[in-house]
């Protein structure tokens, strides 16, 4: 039995706690329960965390930015696409077998049209003249299959397309008036009136009730290129079934067709479907190729997405659409945010230095061996998260766990962080924009919008250098009547400091409200401060509180 899937993610714009715990505790689930769990991701990687997973041959997560269920998500019928030759009555046939009401027609892995039984019963119940089978292109192939009948001389012609359809019922005096050349001809087994069929060049002639046709006649519609096609019905039946004969592609809707994509959000298909009568529509995936039928019921019966979320509780964080998807658990480290849950889910919040010091308590509570790249994975983020033990958010606990993670793993806690910073702190190459957003927290704090970034370096001339570059972006992103409050936290590893930029009405007000130090324009120098979590977001809430 295929197991339900449950993401687990971390926040949007990662940083490597959010990601090595995503990935972690993805493993620790599978390993004891029942779902299939998956990490994935909200943004790009920064260069500190796509070193730790290429430190530790780690593949990185997939993105995910939209909690609600999409058309991927749904029970996609398997409904092979048709060739647009296909008759009428092999449709109808296969309409029946499949239990469907329509069918889609495809070439190659392209949907072409569809064709359904409203079409069919529309060909077959309106009033068209004798000429419309040619007009419709009809392969002689189909003419054959759908009369059930067999071909007796080819008369090497692959499509009927030039006269029309005549029963031969009148004599052949008066057939020689009607007849005319490229014509099918309905007949019996009368002698005369094949011949007469022939010599007036039709294209086919059509015998019933499997009459015999004698050698004459054969030679004679050989040299005359007649096709004889010989049909075990009789005239009645044949007229009646020679119209189903057509092919599909002449009836089917080929223009402006509804279609949906794998990644198309259900919320929006309802809208589109609630405006349409039909009951299948085709989906089609981000190639544009032909995969498949939904229906209405397919909508209704589609299970919200199963989530677990780790390094964060704000909804401000999570994917978007998180309301619509099933949350399970929360595992965090963070102050208390603004997620909701419609059912009781486990929720496990510790006041530590990092997310990923949770999940090597869990690994411990479960009795589960921790395996070496796991191991990495959490060293890693633990000593990101805590500045290798200098944050004043970092624990007792936080350094206990990361220095036997660091044994497993098989590093020097100390060496690896030289690596680790190093590798983070490469930011010359990197646009502002790319900086701003490479680890952004966003809070909800009343009616204002709170936006807090942060890089933390260990070279001290790279915040020199790219401190005008980050206060020249914020003005040219954010005007005056954003209703936001930016702060962006350029933190020194090695000085234990953070030079804070802001942006925003009132922004410099509410930090030097919050941290009792005068601001210029655009920055101030904050002594001793590396935390966000701990010393920036809750002194800054306050303040904001207080204005």
């Amino acid at each position: 039995m295929r197991k339900q899937k449950v993401f687990v993610t971390g926040h949007k714009n990662p940083d490597t706690d959010s990601i090595c715990s995503a990935i972690s505790y993805a493993y620790l689930k599978n390993a004891v329960d029942e779902y299939e769990f998956i990490p994935k991701r909200q943004g790009k990687l920064s260069d500190e965390t796509r070193f730790v997973l290429n430190k530790f041959a780690v593949e990185e997560p997939e993105l995910i930015t939209d909690a609600g269920t999409q058309v991927k998500d749904m029970e996609i019928r398997q409904v092979d696409g048709v060739d647009g030759e296909l008759s009428l009555r092999k449709a109808w046939s296969l309409m029946k077998e499949l239990n469907v009401t329509t069918l889609p027609v495809t070439q190659g892995n392209n949907l072409s049209g569809l064709i359904t039984t409203e079409d069919i019963a529309r060909a077959y119940m309106d009033i068209y003249d004798n000429e419309i089978l040619a007009t419709a292109n009809t392969s002689y192939r189909n003419i054959v299959e759908t009369l059930d009948g067999e071909i007796i001389i080819d008369g090497k012609e692959a499509y009927f397309n030039g006269g029309k359809v005549l029963i031969a019922a009148a004599n052949p005096d008066l057939m020689e008036n009607l007849i005319e050349k490229g014509d099918l001809v309905i007949l019996g087994n009368r002698y005369e009136s094949q011949l007469c069929a022939i010599e007036m060049d039709a294209a086919c002639i059509v015998v019933c009730e499997g009459a015999a046709v004698s050698m004459t006649i054969k030679k004679i519609a050989k040299d005359h290129s007649c096709t004889i096609i010989r049909s075990p019905h009789d005239t009645y039946t044949v007229a009646r079934l020679m119209n189903q004969s057509m092919s599909i592609r002449y009836f089917m809707s080929d223009h402006n067709l509804v279609t949906f994509h794998t990644e198309d959000s259900t919320e929006d298909i309802k809208k589109v479907m609630g405006k349409y009568r039909h009951r299948y529509f085709p989906v089609l995936d981000e190639e544009g190729g032909y995969i498949g039928m939904i229906s209405r019921r397919n909508l209704i019966n589609v299970a919200k997405k199963k989530f677990i979320l780790v390094d964060h509780n704000e909804k401000g964080q999570a994917p978007d659409g998180i309301d619509d998807a099933e949350i399970m658990e929360i595992i965090d480290h963070h102050r208390l945010g603004s997620i909701e849950t419609i059912n009781p889910v486990y929720f496990r919040n510790q006041p530590l230095g990092c997310t990923a010091t949770i999940i090597y308590q869990m690994f411990q509570e479960k009795n589960i061996e921790i395996p070496k790249h796991i191991a990495g994975l959490l060293c890693s983020a633990i000593i990101s998260d805590t500045l290798l033990y200098t944050s004043v958010t970092c624990t007792a606990v936080d350094k206990m766990a990361a220095e036997n993670l660091a044994q497993i793993a098989q590093i020097d806690s100390k060496e690896y962080a030289r690596e680790l910073f190093k590798a983070g702190s490469n930011l010359k190459d990197k646009t502002a924009d790319e900086i701003f957003h490479q680890d952004l927290k966003e809070f909800n704090v009343d009616d204002r919008y709170l936006c807090i970034g942060q890089i933390s370096t260990i070279n001290v001339e790279e915040i020199v250098n790219i401190k005008n570059k980050m206060i020249e972006y914020l003005q040219n992103q954010y005007n005056e009547k954003d209703k936001r409050l930016i702060y962006f936290m350029l933190t020194s590893i090695l000085e234990e400091s953070t030079m804070l930029i802001y942006h925003g009405t009132k922004a410099r007000e509410i930090a030097e409200d919050a941290f009792e130090v005068r601001g210029n324009d655009n920055t101030m120098h904050l002594k001793g401060i590396t935390s966000r979590k701990k010393q920036v977001v809750p002194v800054l809430i306050e303040a904001i509180n207080k204005e």
